[in-house]
């Protein structure tokens, strides 16, 4: 039994160093041929063109606005919905509204994609006239929706782990449910919270099929979310499903891409580690 399941934790191990190696070793044979510092600095990415051009900023420039709309609208949503959840509603509401959260987490992104090119799109429209049909706002807002579930799920999770004594020594001291909420159980469960935060963060940097959808597949230098981009994933689908060439450079190509998406997830993830262990350290 220990047998098994030493392997099926290394297993885990394997998979992510074989995903590191492949990406490393074809990158390798990209930056043979391109400058590491002309593909961190050139504001043009066109590795289809006759004249290819190889700067990652505009794919990297759309990566991030989507995913700083998509956080600007899940985080507050997820947190307030978190504190409800955990301190203000009936066992009935949550065991009513908490399913329906998650169900939200497993509907494909491919509708989501669709939903935010046929539905949030026109809406947005009404509200901002001259909205181009492909923009970063509206993907951004839906993935919003779609990482809402996770906020929300692991907040409360780490919200109702606070101990109850917590709540109680607030409450004889005076203090209202709002006050235990927000002064209290947050503080205490903030390693926790800034967790969900961090998957967050990376479940939106890593989202391909909406951007892909609706987002525009034209690398574009802006950061302007009312403008049509495209994002690193939206490339590297559409370079995989492609004509090009396996051993082109336009091929590996997706693949410094990919790393390049890949440090900016593992950055993330180290700043959220070091954040979650200083307020678990104070607390």
């Amino acid at each position: 039994m220990e047998a098994g399941l030493l392997l099926a934790a290394l297993s885990a191990v394997g998979i992510t160093a074989a995903i590191v190696f492949i990406l490393l070793f074809e990158s390798a044979g990209f930056f043979s041929e391109v400058s590491i510092l002309t593909f961190l600095t050139d504001t043009q990415w066109t590795p289809l063109f006759a004249n290819a051009r190889y700067g990652i900023l505009p794919l990297l420039s759309g990566t991030l606005m989507t995913s700083l709309i998509a956080l600007v609208f899940a985080v507050p949503l997820g947190t307030v919905t978190a504190v409800y959840l955990s301190e203000f509603a009936s066992a009935r509401v949550r065991e009513v509204v908490k399913p329906i959260l998650e169900l939200i987490a497993g509907v494909p992104t491919v509708v989501f994609g669709y939903f935010a090119l046929l539905f949030v799109t026109p809406m947005l429209q009404k509200i901002i006239p001259g909205l181009p049909g492909f923009n970063m706002l509206g993907p951004g807002l839906v993935i919003g929706i779609m990482i809402v579930p996770y906020i929300s799920s692991l907040s409360e999770d780490a919200m109702r782990s606070v101990p109850m004594h917590f709540r109680e020594a607030s409450y004889a001291m005076g203090a209202s449910r709002f006050q235990t909420a927000f002064k209290v159980v947050m503080p205490a469960a903030t390693s926790g919270i800034v967790a969900s935060y961090i998957l967050g963060v990376s479940r939106a940097v890593g989202e391909t099929m909406v951007v892909a959808i609706a987002a525009g597949q034209q690398p574009n230098m802006t950061f302007n979310p009312t403008e049509a981009a495209a994002t690193i994933t939206a490339y590297i689908v559409q370079v995989s499903m492609g004509d090009v060439p396996h051993d082109s450079l336009a091929y590996r190509s997706i693949f410094a891409a990919g790393l390049t998406l890949f440090v900016v997830t593992l950055v993330f993830n180290v700043i959220g580690y070091f954040v979650r262990k200083r307020y678990r350290e104070a607390y």
